[in-house]
């Protein structure tokens, strides 16, 4: 394994990272660990054996990095289908730890990692912070939920391994957050786009200026976030606001990562081998053309994945990036094929929408999708903040305004929609994920 440690510090050192290798020595460390991890899906994980043998594909046929393609996907049924244990590569004395999703829409998706698993799992989360601007001797309060969620201990182990100061204030009561963000003199921050969002209103409400405070960076993440609400929070806040991107089925975080560009995800690739294919014929697509991206763990040991579909649309930058490192970036993910909404035969996503919505100014990046149906015919309405200033000026500034919103989604989606303004505060606030879609509609 590549040195990820400075011996002489005790810490994470970013310039012998993995992310700037060249290119062809990055390529022999994937094909070797994708043939280990071929081979240990294979002796190991029943449903994996299976599908290879229907397949007539087995490990040794695995010689180049393109024959990833003869080997089966994985999709998250697959998970629920095996619970809690039926995807572990090795007995339950080896893992020493499990994490799982909330179970929303069914079991529970449970991940096992080894001691190999969280090394990996903190350097790659060092290399995100590293490049997110962030290193020894910065403050880091860690507002990710701690517990089951991958969030809170992925993010807390990767900021120590990188030497910076943790502040394991998990998720909610804003207050302590504002106070603790304050007096400790953080200089970053990690958690949901959305909960900080409200952290700066609330900031502004009791008095306190961030600007003014020392912190310079928000790490974001577990949820698609638009570039207009980046504006909003860089604006708002006085820092500069990092995209990063994982999931609990490969790792959690520390999938990819913005660097200081801004202008893509690096993934680090010595670990996490991506892939696009089109989702409806699931055809391998060529760099720079937007799909479905694909991920296989590379050096995963209690639960390989092969092949993931990760139902997130995004495209590989082919573009060399300026901060230097040679690990391919892929596009800010900004929607999903499984949080689409077809309304009327068009297609619709959330970030859409949010987009067209914080085009117009007076209007707050807090908003709710409802769906309804009426006599069998789906209806549409956007329900969004607009400011105190706003919400208290005349109807008619208020209905210009809506007219104006109406006009910018109708011309982002191609259908007209119902916008309603609705005063600060109306819409429920979220210290994780923000549930932006309320589907009403009967059957």
């Amino acid at each position: 394994m590549v040195k990820l440690w400075n011996d002489k510090l005790g810490t994470f050192d970013p310039v012998s990272s993995p992310d700037y290798l060249p290119r062809a020595q990055l390529q022999a460390i994937q094909i070797q660990r994708l043939r280990a991890v071929v081979r240990r899906a294979h002796e190991n994980v029943e449903p994996y054996r299976r599908r290879m043998d229907e397949r007539s594909v087995t490990p040794e046929d695995i010689r180049d990095l393109g024959d990833i393609e003869k080997l089966p996907f994985t999709v998250k049924t697959d998970l629920r289908d095996a619970y809690p244990f039926g995807l572990f590569a090795g007995p339950i004395g080896e893992v020493v730890r499990l994490h799982a999703s909330s179970g929303t829409t069914g079991k529970p998706v449970v991940v096992a990692y080894t001691a190999e698993d969280i090394e990996v799992w903190s350097s790659v989360m060092a290399r995100t912070f590293a490049a997110c601007g962030c290193g020894r001797g910065d403050i880091i309060q860690n507002a990710y939920g701690y517990g089951l969620f991958t969030g809170g201990l992925g993010a807390h182990y990767g900021a120590e391994a990188l030497g910076a100061t943790v502040i394991p204030i998990s998720g909610g009561n804003t207050d302590r957050q504002i106070m603790v963000m304050k007096d400790f003199g953080v200089t970053a921050i990690s958690c949901t786009p959305s909960y900080f969002v409200h952290l700066v209103e609330r900031a502004s409400e009791i008095g306190v200026e961030l600007k003014d405070l020392p912190i310079k960076a928000g790490v974001f993440g577990a949820e698609p976030w638009s570039e207009a609400m980046r504006k909003h929070i860089e604006s708002a806040a006085g820092i500069k606001a990092y995209d990063i991107y994982g999931l609990s089925e490969i790792i959690g975080p520390g999938v990819a990562s913005e660097c200081s560009d801004q202008s893509g995800l690096h993934i680090f690739e010595d670990h996490f081998y991506p892939e696009i294919i089109d989702p409806e014929t699931t055809q391998t697509l060529p760099d720079g053309t937007e799909g479905e991206l694909v991920l296989t763990t590379l050096s995963k040991k209690a639960m390989p994945m092969i092949r993931y579909r990760t139902r997130d649309i995004t495209s590989i930058v082919t573009e060399p990036c300026p901060c230097g490192r040679t690990v391919r970036k892929v596009r800010r993910i900004g929607r999903r094929t499984d949080d689409m909404i077809i309304i009327r035969g068009v297609n619709v996503f959330p970030s859409q929408i949010e987009e067209a919505l914080l085009d117009v100014e007076g209007t707050l990046p807090h908003y709710q999708i409802i769906l309804t149906r009426d006599k069998g015919l789906d209806k549409i309405e956007v329900r969004v903040e607009v400011t105190a200033d706003v919400f208290s000026d005349e109807i008619r500034s208020m209905e210009d305004l809506r007219a104006r919103l109406s006009q910018s989604v109708e011309r982002t989606l191609n259908i007209r929609v119902d916008v309603r303004l609705v005063e600060p505060h109306t819409i429920e606030r979220s210290m994780g994920k923000a549930k932006r879609i309320i589907d009403e509609r009967v059957l």
